[in-house]
């Protein structure tokens, strides 16, 4: 069995350090790194891609909404115009640190806030898209498995990969359980290997009400602030590589 396994990185900023990076690219095949709105700094995602080349790992844009203080997990109403350009600008900082150490942007993954709300958001989802079809064609765009977001990517002809969450909660809608609830990150690790295990064999997911719900899972995504990332990314690697 063979699948992606993603990383959001680079989400340390200034003095203040948030994961375990480095250790983390040893268990992961492509990582997502932050783009400096809702966390890293330009150091940092110097650094990050250094590292993601170090190791040989896919590397992809990570942008999220200007609202460091809330990492980029606070809702905001933004028009497709500003989804856009947000986008846009994000991957281009990205980018360069990129392309300066000789290496090649392989997808891009909304972050937070903005990829909860280009699920459900078709205006958003097809700004969002429309913004990375502009950039560069060839590039993959993530989003949460068969949403408006995958959805508007497929449309304007990007390659898509449909992502699943190792260490989230799902609602029975297909979407993945709001932080501010209960039970909504998954800590224990012989629940997330049976939940990541169910999803990629069975291609179905048990909602928190219990119920099954029907997913395509190209890539699943594990997030570098969670406490048990470390742990999570060691069982997940041996059991999918």
């Amino acid at each position: 069995m063979k699948i992606d396994l993603n990383c959001d990185l680079g989400e340390s900023f200034g003095t203040y350090t948030i994961g375990q990076d480095e250790e983390m690219m040893n268990y992961v095949t492509s990582v997502n790194i932050a783009c400096g709105f809702h966390a890293g700094d330009p150091l940092v995602m110097k650094r990050t891609v250094a590292n993601a080349m170090k190791h040989n790992v896919n590397i992809g844009a990570h942008p999220g909404l200007p609202d460091l203080q809330g990492f980029g997990r606070r809702m905001m109403h933004i028009s497709p115009d500003e989804a856009y350009a947000l986008i846009q600008y994000q991957i281009g900082a990205l980018h360069a640190f990129v392309k300066a150490q000789g290496g090649n942007l392989s997808h891009i993954k909304p972050h937070g806030a903005l990829y909860n709300m280009a699920a459900k958001d078709c205006r958003l989802a097809a700004a969002i898209a429309e913004a990375v079809y502009d950039l560069d064609p060839a590039l993959t765009l993530f989003g949460l498995s068969q949403s408006e977001l995958t959805s508007a990517g497929e449309a304007i002809g990007l390659h898509v990969a449909h992502e699943v969450f190792a260490d989230r909660a799902y609602q029975s809608d297909g979407s993945l359980t709001p932080r501010s609830l209960p039970n909504s990150v998954l800590h224990d690790e012989d629940l997330v290997e049976e939940q990541v295990l169910r999803m990629v064999e069975k291609r179905e997911v048990i909602s928190i009400e219990g119920k099954s719900v029907p997913i395509q899972a190209d890539t699943v995504c594990l997030h570098g602030d969670n406490e048990a990332a470390l742990a999570l990314a060691k069982r997940l690697f041996k059991k999918l590589s």
